[in-house]
């Protein structure tokens, strides 16, 4: 079985899905890795040395969709809504595809894929369970995007991080507000605390408090109680309007007081609810920081502008956005081995065994044989359900 790793083509994304330290475990199960040449230059991960781990180099694009049985991409057509049509035509019937699909972003693209006769993976769509951790590639670049955006806020603020003593005097530490406490979340509280920041974090979620005091963060408690604060995965609901009216104007108070803020509050498939206000921006002092890590999906500031930096007030509004890319090298590590994982799992005596009486399989199915047929997905889009489910094959 081949296993094919195109480059990326979405505009700067240094990313590759396979590095060269998990050919090994891939050539063990009797696969065979096919990698489009120069894919993991911009990561630091050279054709050589993919060679010297056994996998083979293709001189082009189209080699590697043609000889694959299996195609890994970091941003398949879906998450990639600028250049990723440029691969529908390359797909064939029974190719498996795997990777960020974006499967609750548009329902055009999800039947697109699924007309190309692909069976595609979604890893967004991973169970969080123990048996499925080590293939969570959300959380892996969750956890590159907070810590990178605690390294922007800082080097964009006009001030040091950490409490100095100095012979010209103590300089008091910045305050930093991580304002949704998952995975990316934390990481940007372990990052703002290992540069010696005062975090403060707050989440709809009552057990974030137990994490967030555990990484040596004050846990920000607003008298304001959540109508089934998460979903049977671990993720944050959507609530409604008055709600997020009610925690703003109790929030409002200490975005007022902090140095630098960071919001990384994202509801799959839905845009992302507004929690920082122009108000509360205006209240902020001259030369502090909001990097929105939800700035793909419309935003948590109500100032943010997708893929831009503004500045309002005084204040810097970072939207940027694909934060996991400016760390190629550890990002495309971290979710090489995500793939691997995912790899191993489904691959059996050389093939693809695909058990959907395995929730990891069932979960990250979006289509197979021309039809979308993720039960999750047909909801979210109010598609009608399957008449018949798809049968264990290989």
């Amino acid at each position: 079985m081949i296993v094919g790793v195109p480059r990326e083509i979405f505009p700067g994304e240094r990313r590759v899905a396979l590095v060269p330290s998990v050919i090994a475990n891939l050539v063990k199960v009797g696969a065979q890795v096919l990698v489009e040449a120069g894919a993991g230059i911009e990561a630091g991960y050279p054709d050589a040395d993919y060679s010297a781990k056994g996998a083979k180099i293709a001189a082009n694009r189209a080699q590697v969709f043609h000889d694959a049985d299996v195609i890994v991409q970091v941003l398949c057509y879906g998450s990639n809504d600028e250049t990723g049509a440029e691969d529908l035509p390359l797909f064939r019937r029974s190719q498996a595809l795997i990777g960020f699909l974006r499967p609750l972003g548009a329902l055009k693209t999800v039947q697109e894929i699924a007309a190309t006769g692909a069976t595609s993976f979604s890893v967004e769509l991973m169970p969080r369970t123990t048996r499925a951790q080590n293939m969570d590639a959300l959380s892996s670049m969750g956890t590159i995007c907070g810590y990178k955006a605690v390294l922007v806020a800082a080097d964009t603020l006009p001030r040091i991080v950490p409490m100095l003593t100095t012979a010209a005097g103590t300089i008091t530490p910045a305050r930093f507000l991580i304002i949704g406490a998952g995975v990316a979340g934390l990481q940007a509280i372990a990052t703002a605390r290992r540069l010696g920041a005062v975090a403060s974090a707050y989440d709809l979620r009552p057990a974030a408090k137990e994490q967030v005091q555990s990484l040596g963060g004050r846990f920000v408690e607003l008298p304001i109680e959540a109508k089934d604060a998460e979903d049977a995965g671990g993720y944050a609901r959507a609530q409604d309007e008055s709600f997020y009216q009610r925690q703003r104007e109790l929030l409002g108070r200490v975005v007022a007081e902090s140095d630098a803020v960071i919001t990384a509050a994202v509801i799959p498939g839905k845009k992302s609810p507004v929690l920082v206000t122009r108000e509360m921006v205006s209240h902020m002092a001259p030369g502090s920081v909001i990097v929105d890590l939800a700035a793909e999906r419309g935003g948590n500031c109500e100032l943010t502008r997708t893929a831009e930096t503004v500045v309002e007030y005084g204040v810097s509004v970072v939207g940027r956005i694909n934060f996991a890319s400016t760390v190629p090298y550890h990002a495309s590590q971290m979710y090489a081995r995500n793939i691997t994982a995912f790899l191993l799992h489904l691959i059996k005596d050389g093939k693809l065994q695909l058990d959907m009486s395995d929730d990891i399989v069932a979960s990250t199915m979006v289509t197979r044989d021309g039809e979308i047929v993720n039960p999750r997905v047909r909801e979210f889009f109010s598609l009608p359900a399957l008449a018949t489910s798809s049968k264990e094959a290989s």
